[in-house]
């Protein structure tokens, strides 16, 4: 069967977009210094990654955290992973000209993250694409998180998309799984996994970055849907 015409990317933004996941590790253990917490770090990283922050609180914490709660482990977590992933900001690798070279050839460009508003502002304050996104989705929407696919559902409805004509680029094993339960194929962006833990029979590429996009023609494979 002939695969459905592309019309849309949706990225995931941290270690997707930005190479930020080691600063949000660092930012766990300097949270559970300052806390006097004994915190497995690693193991969180793996239980939360794509999740929301109110499901990474409650992972945290081992039980049902408040609103209240939830929101100060945030608040304060978040901004000591700012302070420290802004003095060393950096994107993926080639991330913002391949994002321009997709709009360029019709693409709609939508972005479907567990990162919250304060984030994503963040984020894009330091990128400056251009052009921006068509929609954003973030995970202080009222939106379960990952591996549940309500925030890529919600990034194509925002852009008048179909999930089977999206292609979604994911860096972590519950966004990998988010796609595929939303009907949309994905390129894994390993920049904190292997290829073998981002794999699926919806997974068109794995790949360091997106240089080797660009060298593979990856745009240029694609059957683009055009007006």
């Amino acid at each position: 069967m002939r695969a459905a015409r592309v019309e849309a990317l949706i990225f995931d933004m941290d270690g997707t977009m930005v190479d930020s996941m080691p600063w949000h590790a660092r930012a766990w253990t300097e949270f559970a210094r300052r806390r006097a917490m004994v915190l497995d770090v690693p193991d969180l990283m793996r239980r939360t990654t794509g999740r929301t922050a109110f499901e990474c609180a409650c992972e945290l914490m081992g039980r049902e955290v408040s609103e209240a709660e939830s929101a100060q482990i945030t608040d304060e977590k978040e901004t000591i992973y700012r302070e420290l992933f802004g003095a060393a900001f950096a994107e993926v690798t080639g991330f913002r000209a391949f994002a321009a070279k997709a709009a360029a050839r019709g693409l709609k460009i939508a972005v479907g993250t567990a990162g919250d508003r304060h984030n994503i502002a963040f984020v894009m304050s330091r990128l400056q694409m251009s052009p921006l996104p068509l929609a954003m989705v973030g995970g202080d929407e009222k939106l379960p998180g990952k591996p549940e696919p309500a925030i890529f559902l919600e990034a194509a409805r925002r852009i008048g998309v179909a999930p089977e004509n999206c292609i979604v680029f994911e860096d972590a094993p519950f966004g990998i799984e988010a796609a595929r339960r939303a009907g949309m194929r994905a390129v894994a962006v390993c920049t904190t996994h292997t290829p073998a833990e981002l794999a699926g029979p919806h997974v068109m590429a794995a790949v360091r970055d997106y240089e080797e996009l660009a060298i593979s023609n990856f745009l240029e494979t694609l059957d683009v849907a055009t007006a």
